[in-house]
């Protein structure tokens, strides 16, 4: 199984496939996306309450559209790439469309993974790890997905 960051790559590429974007900033975008939504994940399980919206979201309970993970990657891709790149106009506002879609598809890779029969906050952490979970606590789990995030830039 592929790790979260793979996966919200895997949506990206699909879902601005359709979109012309100069070939000498398309990594820097595509990128700056994957990252964008990566990183709202990441701030968001930080927070208070967090954990329960990203479960939320993942689990298809909650729209992505009207997501504040959804509103904080769009300001982050916003922010990081579309002001830096100069991406104004139709071509920014084209591929920040795309985030709630992308998001929404995350919802169909979270399956149960430790097979108690339902989607748990240990099937997140199994999935954001790659299914590599191993019976690893939930603050263990947390704490290497987390690590890893935060030490990127």
């Amino acid at each position: 199984m592929a790790s979260i960051s793979d996966l919200i790559m895997q949506q990206v590429k699909s879902a601005a496939g359709g979109i012309e974007i100069p070939s000498n900033i398309k990594d820097q975008v595509l990128g700056g996306l994957s990252n964008s939504i990566l990183g709202s994940l990441t701030q968001t399980a930080t927070k208070a309450g967090g954990i329960d919206t990203i479960k939320s979201l993942l689990t298809g309970k909650s729209d992505a559209a009207s997501s504040p993970v959804t509103a904080l990657a769009g300001k982050l891709f916003k922010n990081d790439v579309v002001s830096k790149l100069s991406l104004g106009g139709t071509l920014g506002n084209s591929l920040s469309s795309l985030i709630p879609g992308i998001i929404g598809k995350l919802s169909n890779f979270i399956k149960d993974q430790d097979g108690d029969g339902d989607v748990d906050i240990n099937d997140i952490l199994a999935s954001l790890t790659g299914g590599k979970s191993g019976g690893a606590s939930i603050l263990g789990a947390a704490t290497n997905i987390l690590g890893g995030l935060f030490k990127k830039k």
